[in-house]
């Protein structure tokens, strides 16, 4: 092991929180403002991770620009409402092994801990606070600042953030967007196999997890290959 600092960049809808009940109630009431039937559940699903305004165009491209700007904006103001009136802990919870993970990594001297996700600011911050996550992403980049993923831009912005190399990085997600996002920035890709894309969609992945408890020994197998 070298003395350069790591960095783990993790992507949050499903990979660190299974949020899909948030995000298909949050769906339903944004359609359901506008008289709209609800896309399929996985329709839905396919499209997270990428920021609203882009997920929105692919899921009904044969809508209005102007209509799906409501339907983004409606599905924001539902998803918030819910955060108010329910438990996110129970409604987008960790994935088994994910906090255990997390702090274990957190302690190592040479990680770093980061986010990269089509979440807005507002919805990232609230999700923090729910699960007691507050001081373990030294970088969280999202929707808000950036193009949607697979573009590179926030992974490229927290590599610049915490001046760690890009050998010295790993991208951590369960979609396609993440595996190519991380390639387009020249940076090491897991995937996990618990999210909303089928392992086999992962084509971009260098290693593919089926356990949260898997990705240290994972981690120590790249670094390794790096030093």
């Amino acid at each position: 092991m070298t003395d350069r600092l790591r960095l783990v960049i993790f992507d949050v809808d499903g990979t660190l929180v299974d949020s899909q009940a948030d995000i298909l109630g949050a769906m339903a009431a944004a359609f359901a403002l506008y008289g709209l039937d609800v896309p399929p559940r996985e329709a839905v699903l396919s499209i997270v991770g990428l920021s609203l305004n882009e997920a929105m165009a692919r899921l009904v491209p044969h809508l209005p620009e102007t209509l799906r700007a409501a339907l983004v904006a409606g599905y924001k103001n539902a998803y918030m409402t819910a955060r108010v009136a329910s438990d996110t802990r129970q409604t987008s919870p960790l994935y088994p092994g994910a906090r255990a993970v997390l702090d274990l990594l957190s302690r190592q001297s040479h990680t770093l801990l980061g986010v990269a996700t089509g979440k807005s600011q507002r919805g990232l911050d609230a999700l923090i606070a729910s699960h007691g996550l507050e001081g373990l992403f030294q970088t969280r980049q999202v929707a808000d600042h950036h193009p949607s993923k697979p573009h590179p831009s926030m992974l490229l912005a927290a590599l610049r953030e915490t001046g760690v190399d890009a050998r010295d990085a790993v991208m951590v997600g369960d979609t396609s967007y993440d595996m190519d996002m991380a390639r387009a920035a020249g940076i090491r890709a897991i995937g996990v196999s618990w999210g909303y894309h089928a392992p086999a969609a992962l084509h971009g992945a260098h290693h593919v997890i089926d356990r949260f408890e898997d990705l240290p020994s994972r981690l120590e197998d790249i670094w390794r290959v790096a030093a």
